[in-house]
């Protein structure tokens, strides 16, 4: 697939401040763990833990890769690839802001920091890969109250609507973009690395991204990636080209 829209990107999921990760397998499939909410929620609208299951087989569980005392807890299940949803607070975190600038026909691929399985007791093995990406169809903006019926029906899947549903105080300016039929959840995980950073991505400044010998590249892809910002502007001199190799970079590998 290739496309004009302007591709942006966020960084989502379990990362290394949480005490579970993302596996990825040996031959590229993966499952893909998002954050805990940061408050249990009331009434029965949050996703939780325990009821999270395969990608690939819905009726396994994947239990076994999340603690046991979270199991019972809500997890911020966005972005979710069944209605292809994401959500963000645009209005009040700096780190999302610059979403405000997403438009239909737009991309927004989500960045992940997914771990090896391990066969043996060696160091686990990260990494950051692509798992997917909305085609923007619609978005809905500032809410700070439940959606009308017609919203619900588009939106109502999304995790920040249901925090909104469990608690009203959280109806609290967040956005929601809703993706179209073209929006993929990766089979294979698309890995994000030195070599393809050197090909499309650069700094907020328009700068290359520097690779300090002083740090890990995993910790330079996550440095350059903290906020969700447009990393791709095919409209923009120069950038065009970006996009095809992203573009056919993601097709090789998914």
């Amino acid at each position: 697939m290739t496309a004009s829209g302007r591709i942006f990107l966020a960084n989502v999921g379990a990362n290394a401040s949480h005490s579970f990760d993302s596996p990825i397998f040996d031959d590229g499939t993966f499952e893909f763990i998002t954050i805990p909410e940061d408050q249990d929620l009331p009434g029965d609208h949050a996703v939780r833990y325990g009821s999270l299951t395969s990608f690939y087989d819905p009726g396994k569980s994947i239990q076994d890769y999340i603690p046991q005392r979270l199991w019972n807890f809500p997890t911020h299940f966005d972005p979710e690839f069944e209605t292809f949803t994401y959500g963000d607070n645009c209005e009040t975190s700096p780190r999302a802001a610059s979403l405000k600038r997403m438009a239909p026909g737009d991309f927004i691929f989500f960045l992940a920091r997914l771990t090896r399985e391990k066969k043996t007791k060696e160091p686990s093995v990260h990494g950051f890969y692509l798992v997917g990406f909305l085609e923007i169809e619609g978005i809905l903006k500032d809410v700070t109250q439940r959606p009308t019926d017609v919203e619900m029906e588009r939106y109502g899947t999304n995790a920040h609507v249901l925090r909104g549903l469990s608690d009203k105080t959280l109806w609290d300016r967040f956005w929601v973009f809703a993706g179209t039929p073209n929006s993929r959840r990766f089979r294979r995980a698309v890995p994000v690395t030195r070599e393809l950073a050197l090909q499309v991505f650069s700094s907020a400044g328009g700068s290359p991204w520097k690779w300090d010998t002083g740090r890990s590249d995993l910790q330079v892809i996550g440095s350059y990636t903290r906020s969700c910002r447009c990393v791709i502007d095919p409209a923009t001199p120069g950038q065009a080209e970006k996009a095809t190799i992203m573009w056919d970079w993601v097709a090789r590998h998914s």
